[in-house]
């Protein structure tokens, strides 16, 4: 019979009382890639993700096409999709402490696999309206508000508590390396065959994440223990949040970074179309530009943590700062290559940002209410999205396409220039009483 798994962070799975494998042989870029549990996550996920993406490519050229190039139409299409987070984020995150992650993880992902192919036959088969798009943006939108925390709650039950951060950069990778490959790979299906195979194609991609799920070796997991049910619990989560006050600067920094400046897919694809008259490649091209810069930003990250190095908020505060000043710059641009150029540095700040903010509210929060934080951070990090989308579509209308792009780049710094005078002002707090103490 094997040996149950050890909640004890340093503890390698199988083994009690030893060393963790992991801390055991050292560090080094890919050293959550030893643990075979996360080997197989990543496999899944790099396909999935490759597919998640060619569906978001295609699912905004869609509406372009039924609206007539409507910047309105799309940006109602991503608020849509984000806005379940308002509604259900909190929520999952009380479910992800109390279930089996894994087992959620199986149910959501195969049900957002179904919502692809639902779209992929209305549209391969012509009888696609842009109130579908709406209906299934909205079911999908559902689906990810859960599935979002559950699955990052997840990491640290499969690699532990002392391999985290680079499990969290090693997740950036991924999903930025799918976010290279999908929208160029979208961009010359859409033009080829069109957007109802590449919906099809994304259905499929699910299976490959569930896959990698089924196979895991239960016994090896890091399992937390399960929180039972009980009145109060999501109040429980936001007061043990709300208790910590760097954790609430860092969820506020990402709550208008997200809101403001991240809303790129659907300010690309007016951009592409409207202002530099380009095809659905052009669009996709621009999403690689600036996922070859995330893909960079997620790598230096997993190397710092390859090398030992905790998240720091100074390098927080200076990835978010740098975004803003560098995506303001990059609205200016005037032709399409020089934008293209422009989205690699913004991409690696962006990075830089998120997975040293994602690191640092895990390692944060207390095993038994990771679910729950993680739940808050990504509805700081999705909830917005829906009024993002609307913003940026209006200013979009009213102020031309770049102008999404300018304004969100300007918010962000003025973000972060609160967030650093407001951590500067508490800690100058605690060392005055200090003193008087």
């Amino acid at each position: 019979m094997p040996e149950k798994t050890s909640s004890r962070p340093g503890v390698s799975p199988g083994i009690p009382g030893n060393p963790s494998r992991l801390s055991a042989t050292g560090g080094g870029m890919f050293r959550s890639l030893r643990e075979r549990n996360y080997r197989y996550y990543a496999s899944g996920q790099i396909v999935s993700l490759t597919g998640t993406w060619m569906q978001r490519a295609a699912q905004d050229w869609l509406v372009l096409e039924l609206s007539g190039g409507s910047a309105a139409a799309l940006g109602i299409a991503v608020a849509l999709q984000f806005m379940p987070t308002l509604l259900l984020t909190l929520w999952a995150g009380v479910v992800a402490d109390r279930f089996d992650k894994r087992k959620l993880l199986i149910g959501l992902q195969s049900a957002l696999g179904a919502c692809g192919l639902v779209l992929g036959v209305l549209d391969v088969t012509g009888v696609v309206q842009l109130w579908h798009v709406y209906a299934l943006c909205l079911v999908l939108g559902c689906f990810a508000s859960v599935d979002a925390p559950v699955r990052q709650s997840f990491v640290s039950e499969m690699v532990g508590p002392d391999v985290l951060t680079n499990a969290v950069a090693l997740n950036s990778m991924t999903f930025n390396l799918a976010r290279i490959v999908g929208p160029a790979l979208a961009g010359l299906l859409i033009t080829g065959i069109g957007t109802g195979w590449v919906f099809l194609l994304n259905g499929l991609s699910s299976a490959a994440v569930v896959l990698g799920l089924v196979l895991m070796d239960v016994t090896r997991l890091h399992r937390a223990k399960r929180a039972p049910k009980s009145p109060g619990q999501l109040r429980e989560g936001l007061r043990y949040v709300r208790k910590r006050p760097e954790l609430v600067t860092v969820l506020m920094l990402m709550m208008c970074l997200s809101t403001f400046g991240m809303n790129f897919e659907n300010t690309f694809a007016v951009l592409a179309r409207n202002t530099f008259h380009r095809e659905a490649d052009g669009y996709g091209f621009l999403i690689t530009m600036l996922a070859v810069g995330t893909l960079a930003g997620a790598a230096l990250a997993a190397l710092r943590s390859g090398r030992g190095r905790k998240p720091r908020m100074r390098v927080l505060l200076i990835g978010a700062a740098a975004f803003g000043v560098l995506e303001a710059v990059a609205s200016l641009m005037p032709s399409y290559w020089l934008l293209a150029v422009s989205l690699i540095p913004v991409g690696v700040t962006a990075m830089t940002f998120t997975t040293t903010a994602n690191a640092t509210v895990q390692l944060g929060a207390d095993q038994s209410m990771r679910g729950r934080v993680m739940g808050l951070y990504m509805l700081v990090f999705l909830g917005g999205k829906p009024l993002g989308g609307l913003a940026s579509g209006w200013l979009a209308e009213v102020l031309g396409p770049r102008s999404p792009l300018l304004v969100g780049g300007l918010l962000s710094l003025v973000a972060t220039l609160v967030g650093a005078a407001v951590l500067l002002r508490r800690r100058n707090g605690v060392a005055h009483d200090g003193r008087l103490g």
